[in-house]
């Protein structure tokens, strides 16, 4: 599956999130990733990021789709992370 995740964290539990967030998926711009993933390593990465996370401060969003060709990208300025490179 292809996913996209946004997270908006409290200052003290960014970096934490931005480190969990980079063993999972490709990072974009400043909290967005993206990338392929399975099931079984979503439900992980939710869990692990359920345990940074504060419900009533943070928020996390995700955005699924089965296959990355049914999500039209345009991106408008300077790519931050173009995935172009990859293999």
């Amino acid at each position: 599956m292809y996913v996209i995740l946004v997270y908006d964290m409290g200052e003290k539990r960014v970096g934490k999130m931005l480190k969990l967030c980079r063993q999972y998926l490709n990072w974009i711009q400043n909290s967005v990733f993206e990338g392929e993933i399975t099931d079984v390593k979503l439900k992980e990465l939710l869990i692990n990021t359920k345990k940074l996370m504060r419900q009533e401060e943070d928020s996390i969003i995700i955005f699924k789709s089965r296959d990355q060709k049914w999500l039209e990208k345009e991106v408008y300025g300077k790519e931050k992370n173009s995935l172009d490179n990859f293999l």
